[in-house]
C-alpha cells in the first residue's frame, strides 16, 4: 500500500507554516515533508511534529539565492564550500526532527561551466 506525505510548503497555504502541521494531522496524514525549514528554529519544528504525531520524510537543502536563479550549489563549479556549509546545516536539522532523508539540491550549472566537476 502506497504512503502518502502533505507537502506543509504546497498544501495549506492558507494557514500560517506552522499551523500546517495540525491542518495535515486532521487531514489524515501520518507524515510530512516541506522545502526549506532554516526560517524557524528545528525545536518548534519538532514541537509540531511531536504535538500533531506526525513524521517528517523529507525536505531540501538550503537553495541558495533563487533571486538569482540558484536552486541549490551541490554541482556549481567553485560552489562546494557554500554547498558543503549547506549540506552540514541540512544534517543537523535532519538530526533534531528525526527526517531519514534529505533532499540535496544540486543547482543549475551555469552555461559554459566546466560540467566535468
Amino acid at each position: 500500500m502506497p504512503k502518502f506525505a502533505a507537502n506543509l510548503s504546497m498544501l495549506f497555504t492558507e494557514l500560517p507554516f506552522l499551523e500546517r502541521f495540525a491542518a495535515a494531522a486532521r487531514a489524515g496524514f501520518e507524515a510530512v515533508e516541506f522545502l526549506f525549514p532554516y526560517e524557524y528554529a528545528a525545536g518548534e519544528i519538532r514541537q509540531r511534529l511531536q504535538e500533531n504525531q506526525l513524521q517528517l520524510v523529507l525536505f531540501n537543502t538550503p537553495p541558495g539565492d533563487v533571486n538569482a536563479g540558484e536552486w541549490g550549489l551541490a554541482a556549481i563549479p567553485g560552489r562546494s564550500a557554500e554547498a558543503r556549509r549547506d549540506i552540514e546545516l541540512a544534517l543537523e536539522y535532519a538530526c533534531q526532527l528525526g527526517c531519514p532523508q534529505v533532499h540535496i539540491m544540486a543547482g543549475v550549472v551555469p552555461p559554459g561551466a566546466d560540467r566535468a566537476y
